[in-house]
């Protein structure tokens, strides 16, 4: 079978032959779709904290496609079993998976996974977003941002501020439904123009980014607010000033999906199909060959502010 393959840590993958997986049929798929995310990046370094697969291994957490002992109508969400991953024609499943509606397409199943499930706990699991709450979605340029934002309008946020530095995301996130936006670019008074377009209410952020952005945001906080911390990708350290914490009692918490029972990830999960399947969420996706891998991986590493999905179905141009 055809299949992208880590073979050393720190270099891109290569697409090339490989054996069949070994393991019960009843957990073999055939994937029609596998997206790209910031951790499978991470794991291939060899240095991800939770650990990596023993070299050679196929990367990918989480795919769509429909389980070789299933009917052939069957079509699931999956998370995948290292070193058998979901970029590849068939993949092992850990046992973790949900039936998808006919209504929703691979490419955007696939793109609610990782940063749907991330986005919608982290509003309601974490910051337990309250009816009418203003909400600040940091780096809503990306998948998980603009997924966020769109979460926090369906579940009853007041005001919603999507912050990102790239201007036609701005522009994308007002026709999602934010009420206002903040660039990034310029750090210099970010903290006033946060406050000015949150009207000088802000009960929740989410923050994918960190960094100087996040401290901004902090500092524009309202008493008792919540901020989640949920990624880097404007950097791992941020200098925060203990008066800004301490001084409005705010709460710093910490979110990943790998402390999250697979029980509370099936309901976030569930949610965000049923409101995809609706015309409720919107997602940019774009669907690559798995011939893409490559190129797919380095375009990953630059933030490519749309999610990019690899399917074996999807013939590479020649």
């Amino acid at each position: 079978m055809r299949a992208a393959v880590i073979e050393r840590f720190g270099e891109l993958p290569v697409v090339r032959e490989r054996d069949e997986p070994k393991a019960d049929s009843a957990n073999v798929i055939e994937v029609t779709a596998a997206p790209l995310n910031p951790v499978d990046l991470s794991i291939a370094t060899g240095k991800f904290y939770a650990g990596t697969p023993p070299l050679p291994y196929v990367p990918g957490g989480e795919g769509i496609g429909h389980p070789r002992s299933g009917v052939p109508a069957d079509r699931v969400y999956f998370r995948a079993a290292p070193p058998n991953g979901a970029l590849a024609e068939r993949a092992v499943a850990n046992g973790q998976t949900v039936p998808l509606p006919e209504q929703v397409s691979d490419g955007v199943a696939a793109a609610l996974g990782t940063p749907g499930i991330a986005a919608y706990l982290a509003m309601t699991r974490r910051a337990q977003l309250q009816p009418g709450e203003t909400v600040l979605v940091l780096g809503a340029s990306g998948v998980l941002g603009s997924i966020a934002v769109q979460v926090a309008k369906l579940i009853g946020a007041g005001r919603v501020i999507a912050a990102a530095r790239d201007d036609r995301a701005l522009a994308r996130a007002k026709d999602l439904g934010a009420d206002a936006t903040v660039d990034l670019k310029q750090i210099e008074g970010l903290t006033e123009r946060i406050r000015e377009a949150s009207r000088g209410q802000l009960q929740v952020v989410i923050d994918p980014i960190w960094g100087a952005a996040a401290v901004a945001a902090l500092e524009a906080m309202s008493p008792l607010g919540r901020f989640v911390q949920l990624g880097q990708a404007a950097g791992p350290e941020a200098t925060v000033k203990s008066a800004t914490v301490r001084g409005r009692y705010l709460s710093i918490l910490g979110y990943g999906s790998f402390l999250v029972p697979w029980e509370e990830q099936v309901v976030a999960y569930r949610r965000l199909v049923e409101y995809a399947a609706a015309g409720k969420i919107k997602v940019e996706v774009e669907v690559l060959p798995l011939e893409a891998a490559p190129d797919a991986w380095k375009r990953q590493a630059t933030s490519p502010h749309r999610k990019l999905v690899l399917s074996p179905r999807v013939e590479p141009k020649r």
